[in-house]
């Protein structure tokens, strides 16, 4: 695990208290019970061509404010969030609420905790 800056913890901090996070071993349950849920990893492109979880969409935390509403216009549609542990997806999660999205959810584990638990690509 990398070592993270006391401000960009904080601000993780911050953000996890404003979104909802549904533990990684729950995300399999969820997407079942939500077919018309979209997976988003939000990791870097290199990240994201080294492997992912299968069906995951790729948008970048650089750019998912930018194209959300291209890409996800339904702002009620459930959105999983998930990068390699659970801190940029927060602060996606997080972005994403203030634009109105209703159902932004970050996957708390993240990548770390996904590819032990879903088919990857």
């Amino acid at each position: 695990m990398p070592d993270h800056a006391p401000g960009f913890l904080a601000l993780v901090d911050a953000a996890k208290a404003r979104i909802r996070e549904v533990p990684a071993s729950e995300l399999p349950g969820w997407l079942r019970r939500q077919p018309e849920a979209a997976l988003i990893d939000v990791r870097e492109e290199s990240e994201f061509a080294a492997a992912h979880v299968k069906g995951a969409e790729h948008i970048g935390k650089g750019v998912i404010e930018r194209d959300i509403e291209r890409l996800h216009p339904d702002k009620q549609q459930p959105l999983y969030l998930y990068c390699g542990g659970g801190y940029r997806s927060a602060l996606a999660a997080d972005a994403l609420t203030q634009m109105g999205y209703t159902d932004a959810v970050s996957v708390d584990g993240g990548w770390r905790a996904l590819k032990g638990l879903m088919p990857v690509a």
